[in-house]
């Protein structure tokens, strides 16, 4: 089994890296790494339905979807995300269980209480400390999973706390729970890097040779991946499944409605209603967004020249744009 710490801290990256190794190693891999703060949606989640839209933008954090399914995961540096990819899953079955093992061996040995628990989560009694996926390729298998050890966790709640009413689809949704982190079970603490370092010798105590980096030629190539994928707005916004959008909002012109449908992250029909006035027919500014990303620098850009109070009074860009997510 290859061992690799990657200290890299940008999500796309480390996403791709899953990915790339996932397809290409021509070993068994255990890699601990870090993200910078980042919220990270499951492959087959509607990505806007899942965060704080606002909270997101305003606080700079990138959103990337995974190649596993599952929930959403706001990671920040106080989280520690753990891999294996296996060569030999000829069965095709998800094993969490056989994954999360080691990890809890390891969390026991520093006195953590920690236990497997439902389908896919290790708990300290009541309390989640780690969620875990899984995704198979062929005779791979990909199983990764979350640390809380001493994570933001107010960021979390914030990051993650979407306005369930808005978005209607047949997403997978994501189910909120108590969340703990490790740091708080310890009988003795210790620094995040000397846990890291514990836990890649805990689970490589059995395996020739140390821990290794990701080497250049694999640097280049899922830096390329990252590019194609994780950093593009299709695969972390546009993948969603279709959904409609629904928002009502007071204004200073009045209450204004917006009735949204959405294929393949565009705007394909928009109802704008409410008791507002303008002078202008709000239909033009409803065919003007048609076709249009449903992303708020897209119709930024697609509004640049609109002067949205001539159909909304009261209501400049800004509020406007508000009102569609």
């Amino acid at each position: 089994m290859r061992i690799i710490y990657n200290t890299c801290t940008d999500a796309p990256f480390n996403l791709a890296a899953e990915d790339w190794l996932l397809h290409n190693s021509d070993a068994d891999v255990f890699m601990l790494w870090r993200n910078a703060s980042a919220v990270v949606v499951g492959r087959n989640q509607n990505t806007y339905s899942e965060i704080n839209a606002d909270y997101v933008r305003e606080n700079h954090i990138p959103v990337v979807r995974r190649l596993t399914g599952g929930g959403a995961v706001f990671h920040d540096l106080g989280n520690i995300n753990f891999t294996f990819i296996s060569l030999n899953n000829q069965a095709g079955l998800l094993d969490f269980r056989r994954f999360a093992g080691p990890i809890i061996e390891a969390l026991n040995s520093l006195g953590v209480p920690c236990k497997f628990n439902g389908r896919n989560d290790m708990v300290v009694g009541e309390s989640k400390i780690s969620g875990n996926a899984q995704h198979s390729h062929r005779d791979r298998l990909l199983h990764h999973g979350t640390l809380l050890y001493s994570a933001n966790l107010d960021s979390v709640s914030s990051a993650l706390r979407p306005s369930p009413a808005k978005y209607t689809d047949k997403s997978v949704k994501s189910v909120r729970g108590r969340v703990r982190n490790i740091v708080d079970f310890l009988p003795q603490p210790m620094p995040i890097e000397a846990f890291i370092d514990y836990l890649m010798r805990f689970v490589a105590s059995d395996q020739p040779g140390g821990s290794t980096c990701l080497r250049p030629d694999e640097i280049t190539a899922i830096d390329a991946l990252a590019e194609e994928r994780y950093r593009s707005w299709y695969w972390n916004f546009g993948y969603s499944p279709n959904y409609a959008f629904e928002r009502s909002a007071k204004t200073p012109g009045g209450v204004l409605e917006v009735h949204m449908d959405v294929r393949e992250g565009i705007i394909v029909d928009i109802r704008l209603f409410g008791d507002y006035f303008g002078v202008r027919d709000v239909v033009e500014l409803e065919d003007m967004l048609c076709g249009c990303r449903h992303e708020r620098s897209a119709l930024e850009r697609r509004l640049a020249l609109v002067h949205i109070e001539a159909y909304i009074q009261g209501v400049g860009e800004r509020i406007f744009l508000d009102c569609l997510f």
